[in-house]
């Protein structure tokens, strides 16, 4: 069956890869973005027996998001899923971040996803059905220092995922928390934001991420992950075999998984003086 889908965060990474793969095998998917120019590059790129259009959007207006799940659903007649996908990264100590830096994270990662399922889930009771998935992350699951602010939005992206899912399955919809770890996009090569102080983590997180057990996950796979989430209507989608790994040992095991964070960090702020002290040469 060809379904209606939205992707937020589509024009590159994760959001890209599930769309161009929902495109291969016949959905019909709006790929939603703030880079207007990226979405189109994106959707150009697709193919496939379905159909991609490239959209304009602003996951913190929503307004906007409103309307465009609007604008679905009065030209297709209905909406089948809505991945709430756009977000972004920020590394860092804590002691090194602003309020404004606390503030951009919370916009995106939260108040994005929230929009989405404020626009999408009344829309999908009425119809009785739907699937609401959410881009969490392995952050939103274990403890995850040098990334707080990130790590705190994706578990709240959790949170509101498992508690909605029970609330939801009574009207026919369905809701999946996805949560790779390191996954190779973009978002590891991210520059300081504008406006804002660069931190220690500045530009490097391609690099930290590469040094940790498991390495960079393709997003090409995990985009297989999902669908087949989706298709089984997981709770929660972990991967790869490594986040799966580290999350059930955070289940069973929390004070050795503390300890073994702990050195990670340690190592880190090692490395953060060390940089320092060569660039200040």
């Amino acid at each position: 069956m060809n379904r209606i889908v939205i992707v937020t965060g589509g024009a590159s990474g994760i959001g890209r890869a599930l769309s161009a793969e929902m495109v291969r095998r016949g959905d019909t998917v709006f790929v939603a973005d703030i880079n207007a120019e990226g979405a189109q590059v994106a959707v150009s790129a697709m193919n496939g027996p379905g159909n991609a259009r490239a959209v304009t959007l602003d996951v913190c207006d929503a307004d906007a998001v409103l309307a465009l799940v609007t604008l679905v659903h009065n030209e297709c007649g209905r909406l089948d899923v809505i991945v709430n996908n756009a977000g972004i990264g920020l590394g860092g100590f804590a002691e090194e971040l602003t309020v404004d830096h606390w503030n951009s994270v919370i916009d995106v990662n939260i108040r994005g996803v929230v929009n989405g399922v404020v626009a999408a889930y009344p829309l999908m009771v009425s119809q009785g059905f739907g699937h609401i998935v959410n881009t969490a992350s392995l952050a939103g699951l274990i403890p995850s220092p040098g990334l707080t602010p990130y790590s705190m939005t994706k578990h709240a992206v959790v949170g509101l995922s498992t508690s909605l899912r029970i609330e939801a399955a009574s009207h026919g919809v369905k809701v999946t928390a996805v949560c790779p770890g390191f996954t190779d996009t973009a978002i590891l090569d991210s520059p300081v934001m504008p406006g804002l102080p660069p931190t220690s983590a500045s530009g490097r997180g391609r690099e930290l991420a590469a040094a940790l057990p498991g390495g960079l996950y393709d997003a090409d796979l995990l985009a297989l992950d999902i669908l087949e989430g989706i298709d089984r209507n997981r709770r929660l989608v972990i991967a790869p075999r490594s986040a799966r790994v580290a999350a059930l040992a955070n289940r069973l095991v929390p004070a050795v998984v503390e300890r073994q964070v702990r050195k990670g960090i340690d190592s880190m702020r090692r490395a953060a003086v060390e940089t320092l002290a060569s660039t200040s040469r």
